[in-house]
């Protein structure tokens, strides 16, 4: 054979050579389940603090507007209402939200704002 000859057998049998390698397989994907894990136990579990977190979530805001309206009195009428009352009678509140259960809302006149308490 000549050089050339045989230098291209050489090239092309390593080529075809390397052409045999498998890489390895990718690993297997993580099983998934159908069915949703179970809530955790205790008092009321997921759904229960769920409830109890848009429960202080919506009084917080009512808390909030109450004050807001408070200070819009105080803006227009130049004093504090005398009771939350006087907020819907002069329409800045469309009513008095309800307070969060075993609870009450306090007035403060001479402050202008509004917090909750126990009722006991």
């Amino acid at each position: 054979m000549k050089p050339v000859a045989w230098l291209s057998f050489l090239l092309v049998s390593l080529v075809l050579s390397g052409c045999g390698k498998k890489d390895n397989p990718p690993p297997p994907a993580p099983k998934v389940s159908a069915t949703p894990a179970p809530a955790p136990a205790g008092d009321g579990g997921y759904v229960g603090a769920m409830l109890k977190a848009q429960q202080s979530a919506i009084k917080t805001v009512d808390l909030a507007s109450l004050n807001n309206a408070i200070q819009q009195f105080n803006v227009t009428e130049g004093r504090n209402p005398k009771d939350l009352d006087e907020l819907v009678s002069t329409h800045y509140m469309p009513r008095i939200p309800a307070a969060p259960v075993g609870m009450k809302l306090v007035y403060d006149e001479k402050e202008g704002k509004v917090t909750t308490a126990s009722q006991q």
